[in-house]
């Protein structure tokens, strides 16, 4: 199934990235579900997910955007699921693609198109307290002359679906990504279920039981 977003709908360590304008190829597209969080005194619900994307190329001292066990470094953003007009993905995703989306693409656009996808990501530094964090600014589609020369993929794409978890991929997540998608309504409703099932199934069994 694909994650569809509509006009109408304690992790490691790692280096921050260089401000600037960086290649980019989204390899991650993460469902984290309904999550609840605090707007002004009231709480709000909304479904996310997070994109990632691996880096190419040099900072401005020639020094690889390379983490230090040699893996492209990388870079998160995390979106209300939603293509309304007002959205910061479908202002993204628009200016990525480098043209607006369609009447019948708002219908419905499977998220999933996006893994292996290239990019220019504009990045700019923020800092709270005293960590410095990297954040993506703005998309758009890499040049024409650069898209027959584009860097070869590292990392493995990566699609989860809360909905239809794959357990292996999420057992490969940080702790504090497992705990965010294990704190969503779907994953909590999916878990509430299962016990549910289970202690059917052991009260069946017991009742078979002669003593």
């Amino acid at each position: 199934m694909g994650l569809i977003a509509t006009a109408g709908s304690g992790g490691k360590e790692f280096k921050p990235v260089p401000q600037g304008v960086h290649v980019g190829r989204c390899y991650r597209v993460i469902d984290l579900g309904t999550q609840t969080s605090e707007w002004q005194g009231k709480a709000r619900k909304a479904r996310k997910v997070m994109l990632t994307w691996e880096l190419f190329g040099e900072d401005e001292d020639g020094v690889p955007l390379q983490m230090d066990d040699g893996r492209p470094l990388a870079i998160t953003k995390r979106y209300t699921l939603s293509l309304s007009e007002k959205s910061s993905l479908r202002a993204d995703l628009e200016a990525w693609r480098g043209r607006a989306f369609t009447e019948d693409e708002l219908v419905g656009f499977d998220l999933k198109h996006l893994l292996g996808v290239y990019a220019m990501i504009n990045v700019t530094h923020s800092t709270k307290g005293d960590k410095t964090y990297s954040n993506v600014a703005g998309l758009s589609p890499i040049p024409k002359p650069m898209r027959e020369h584009r860097p070869a993929p590292v990392n493995e794409n990566q699609f989860f679906d809360v909905t239809e978890p794959d357990k292996a991929l999420f057992e490969t997540f940080s702790d504090s990504l497992k705990a965010t998608i294990q704190n969503c309504e779907e994953w909590k409703k999916a878990s509430d279920v299962a016990k549910s099932s289970r202690g059917s199934s052991m009260e069946e069994m017991e009742s078979d039981i002669p003593f």
